[in-house]
């Protein structure tokens, strides 16, 4: 059967089959309401209890003051930086532990492995 003789509509839902758009979409919003529970982790639980050991009180309010040359002062937001990094390490981690376990049952390929002749 050609691609001519099919329609728009079949050729549309093979290349939907064929490169695995469905589940790729489900993936992709799955991932976004993850990142969306880590970051609120981050902000709510993690920046205010770290807040407890630091002056500041809280970690996105972490900054340093530095005078320039002309004495004008610029001030580097740091603790903003240090909370997108735990964010990222955490999700980090949660996308690991997934693959080990989608692992463990065969569901993805282990590509770290050499491939055996």
């Amino acid at each position: 059967m050609s691609n001519n003789s099919r329609s728009f509509t079949q050729q549309f839902f093979d290349f939907l089959k064929t490169f695995g758009i469905i589940g790729l979409a489900i993936a992709f919003v799955i991932g976004l309401a993850a990142s969306k529970l880590v970051t609120s982790f981050v902000q709510d639980i993690v920046n205010p209890t770290v807040g407890l050991f630091l002056p500041a009180g809280d970690l996105q309010k972490m900054s340093a003051n530095v005078t320039n040359i002309s004495g004008a002062t610029s001030q580097f937001k740091y603790g903003d930086l240090v909370a997108n990094i735990i964010d990222f390490l955490i999700i980090a981690l949660i996308v690991f532990i997934a693959y080990k376990l989608l692992k463990r049952y065969k569901l993805v390929e282990d590509k770290t492995e050499p491939e055996s002749k």
